[in-house]
């Protein structure tokens, strides 16, 4: 969608000539209405029960790309913003970078459905929002618009969102805000931060791929803190000493679970070659001085992952662009800033010893 210099607005390649006194008698956004098409679609599926469901809690500003509203409401104030965005109300959000994770999470719905029609063990997609309710119409006419399956939404209207995602007993929260991901993070709730690629690569519309940093993301930080007290010569002969010993869990192994349990309903349907899921380990461990403990961590918890990748302090941008994962799970931002470089939706996990005392944000 644009607005170019002749006035003339674009949406979905279709042109619609600026509205004045000479021209026809209906306004431009009664012709947006009949191009976004903003009425609910009919025949969707049936929602899970929270209690059933694998739900992701994803913010708009993570869903969709609303740099320009959001720069409103820091420069200008809440109600223009809210002026501004009711006034626009009929114009679609265009995808952010949690988008074609979503549209993974529902493809694979959609095989679930097919193969387990009575069962509710699925993805619960839940739009968790601080915006006004007045900025509800603009939402659900962009859901619509991109015929994504999102029933469940909270709009709170600046207050906090933790409340709502433990009422929804969400396995997931992703958003742009730091300090909501902090906050649900303290509450034992699996989150982070999404950023946006400048540029980013083309994913799978098939086969949803979700890849993890270890320490500090599945595992705790336990072995990340011997190497920023000791060194890496320690770190070596901790992990050695204790490679029968599994790790404690850190903030996404709860997500990996999930993510297991589903893959295990395809497996039992003889599609463990074909899955539309596919879990990654990308660990900046290596494999023969420290890789043991992490694989066998796994298989303590009875879970499996499809790809581990050791990288040995290598970088990990350049894996990930090959993988092309949906999303990428990292504690340091050092690797999030690397892997966005390249094109791939990274998140920060602000958990354990590498997390700065301050942070500017």
């Amino acid at each position: 969608m644009s607005l170019n210099n002749g006035q003339t607005l674009t949406i979905n390649g279709q042109d619609l000539t600026r509205y004045d006194s000479c021209s026809s008698s209906r306004a431009p956004w009664e012709d947006a209405r009949v191009v976004l098409k903003p009425s609910t679609p009919t025949r969707k599926p049936k929602p899970p029960k929270p209690q059933n469901a694998i739900t992701i809690a994803v913010s708009s500003r993570v869903l969709f790309n609303m740099e320009k509203e959001q720069q409103i409401y820091e420069q200008q104030g809440m109600e223009d913003y809210i002026k501004y965005q009711v006034a626009h109300e009929t114009e679609p959000f265009s995808p952010g970078p949690a988008f074609s994770f979503v549209k993974a999470l529902e493809a694979v719905n959609t095989q679930l459905r097919e193969l387990y029609p009575e069962s509710e063990e699925l993805f619960d997609v839940v739009l968790m929002t601080n915006n006004h309710a007045y900025v509800g119409l603009r939402l659900i006419n962009t859901i619509n618009h991109h015929q994504l399956f999102i029933e469940r939404f909270c709009m709170t209207g600046g207050n906090s969102p933790i409340g709502y995602l433990k009422a929804y007993h969400t396995n997931l929260y992703l958003s742009a805000d730091p300090l909501k991901v902090r906050e649900a993070l303290e509450e034992g709730i699996a989150a982070a931060t999404m950023f946006t690629p400048e540029k980013m690569k083309e994913v799978s519309e098939t086969q949803l791929r979700v890849a993890f940093d270890g320490d500090a993301v599945l595992f705790s930080d336990e072995s990340e803190r011997i190497y920023k007290a000791h060194g890496l010569d320690k770190f070596f002969e901790h992990e050695k000493a204790h490679e029968n010993k599994p790790l404690d869990h850190g903030p996404l192994k709860g997500f990996l679970e999930a993510l297991g349990k589903l893959q295990k309903k395809f497996y039992g349907k003889g599609q463990r070659m074909d899955c539309p899921i596919r879990t990654y380990l990308v660990t900046a461990r290596s494999a023969a001085s420290s890789g043991t403990r992490a694989l066998k961590t796994l298989r303590s918890w009875g879970l499996e992952i499809d790809e581990a990748l050791f990288l040995a302090g290598a970088p990990k941008g350049p894996m990930l662009e090959k993988i092309r994962p949906h999303i990428f799970f990292d504690d340091q931002m050092f690797h999030v800033e690397g892997a966005a470089e390249m094109g791939t939706v990274a998140c920060h996990v602000p958990y354990g010893v590498a997390q700065r005392v301050t942070e500017k944000e």
